[in-house]
C-alpha cells in the first residue's frame, strides 16, 4: 500500500491548494465557509454565511458561484473540479456592494492504480520527437515535434515504415494531434497556431488560431467535441466546427491540480494523458476533470535503445479493431502495444 501512495505522489506531483479570500473588503466585510482554506471535496455541503465584525445592518445576501446563484447551503454534487469564483451581493440599506472570494472542489476518491501487460513490440523511427498519435480506420498516424524536425506522418505500424510524410516549416515545433471526418488536426506548441489536413493527401486545407489557451500541447476527440491541452491543469473544449474553446476542465485529483499534461487520446469514455517528463499516463473523466486512475509506463523506458537525446514516453494511441493501447516516447525505437488492467 505504502508503494502505491508513493507512486501516485511520484508520478502526479500534486499541487496542493490554498485559497483564502481575494476581494476588497470595503466595510470589513468577507464571505466564510465551513472548509479549510475553503478546499471542499465533490459530494461535500457548502455552507456559506457573511463575517460582519462592524454589525452593519444587512437587507439581504445574493450568493453566486462562477457568476449562477446559489443557497447559502448547498451540495457539491455533478460539479467540475478545480477553482471557482464565489461572490456575494449584499444589500446594505438602499447601498449594496460585492465581496468575492475562491474555492476549490476536489475529487473525492484517490486515483485508481493500474498495470499494463506487453502484446507486441514493433519498430519505431529512433528520431521521431514523438507529440502524437492516434489510429483512424485501422491506420496510425504520428506528429513529431522539434523546430527544423516536425512532422506529420502515416506509418506501418507493424514495420514502422513511413507511408506518407510532410515536413513543416522551421518556424514550427509541432505538438498533439487528432483525426476527425477525414480531417487531421495538428497543434504547434507556442505557435499560437494549429493546422488542418485532408487525410488522404496530407493537403494543408486550412489553420486555427488558439483562444484563451496558453499554448498548444496535446489534443484528441470523442467524436463531437475535441480536447486540447496546453501545459496547464486545463483541458480546453473545442466546438469540430468552428474550432473555439468553449469551455474548459481543471484537472484534479483528490489532493490538488495536475500540471504539464500532454499527448491526449480519448479511449473508452475517458481522456487518458501523458504527463510531460513523467513515465506514466493520466485517466481522467471528461464530464469533471477527475484523475480517475494512474498507468505506471516507466518499465518501458529501460526497454528501447538507451542514446543521447532518449526522451519520457509521449504517444498513446488506442486501435479499436485490437481493443489494445500503443504507446511509445520521444526519440524511441520500439512502439508498444498493450493491455492496461486495474491492479
Amino acid at each position: 500500500m505504502r508503494s502505491i501512495k508513493a507512486f501516485i505522489i511520484t508520478l502526479l506531483s500534486i499541487t496542493i491548494i490554498s485559497c483564502g479570500n481575494s476581494g476588497k473588503q470595503k466595510r470589513n466585510l468577507s464571505i466564510t465557509t465551513n472548509a479549510k482554506n475553503n478546499v471542499f471535496k465533490l459530494g461535500e455541503t457548502a455552507q456559506l454565511s457573511i463575517n460582519n465584525p462592524k454589525g452593519l445592518e444587512i437587507a439581504s445576501i445574493t450568493y453566486k458561484l462562477n457568476g449562477e446563484t446559489v443557497e447559502d447551503a448547498f451540495k457539491l454534487d455533478n460539479k467540475k473540479l478545480g477553482i471557482y469564483n464565489l461572490s456575494a451581493i449584499i444589500k446594505l440599506g438602499e447601498a449594496s456592494e460585492e465581496i468575492t472570494t475562491k474555492i476549490t472542489i476536489l475529487n473525492n476518491e484517490a486515483p485508481k492504480v493500474y498495470g499494463y501487460k506487453i502484446i507486441n513490440t514493433y519498430p519505431h523511427d529512433i528520431t521521431s520527437y514523438t507529440q502524437g498519435l492516434e489510429f483512424y480506420n485501422g491506420e496510425l498516424y504520428e506528429s513529431t515535434g522539434q523546430y527544423g524536425e516536425s512532422k506529420l506522418r502515416k506509418v506501418d505500424y507493424k514495420t514502422g515504415e513511413i507511408l506518407q510524410n510532410i515536413d513543416l516549416s522551421r518556424q514550427y515545433f509541432a505538438e498533439g494531434l487528432t483525426i476527425l471526418n477525414d480531417k487531421i488536426y495538428q497543434l504547434t506548441w507556442q505557435e499560437n497556431i494549429g493546422f488542418v489536413y485532408d487525410i488522404n493527401t496530407f493537403k494543408k486545407t486550412s489553420s486555427f488560431k488558439y483562444g484563451k489557451s496558453k499554448e498548444g500541447w496535446g489534443i484528441c476527440n470523442d467524436g463531437t467535441t475535441m480536447y486540447k491541452s496546453d501545459g496547464t491543469e486545463a483541458i480546453w473544449l473545442l466546438n469540430p466546427d468552428t474550432l473555439v474553446e468553449e469551455s474548459k476542465l481543471q484537472v484534479y485529483t483528490n489532493k490538488g491540480k495536475i500540471v504539464e499534461l500532454n499527448e491526449l487520446e480519448y479511449i473508452n469514455g475517458k481522456i487518458y494523458a501523458n504527463r510531460y517528463r513523467k513515465n506514466g499516463v493520466a485517466i481522467i473523466n471528461p464530464k469533471n476533470g477527475a484523475i480517475e486512475g494512474v498507468i505506471d509506463f516507466s518499465p518501458l523506458h529501460k526497454l528501447v535503445k538507451q542514446h543521447q537525446g532518449l526522451d519520457v514516453i509521449n504517444g498513446i494511441a488506442y486501435n479499436p479493431d485490437t481493443n489494445t493501447i500503443f504507446v511509445t516516447g520521444k526519440r524511441w525505437d520500439k512502439l508498444f502495444e498493450v493491455e492496461v488492467f486495474e491492479k
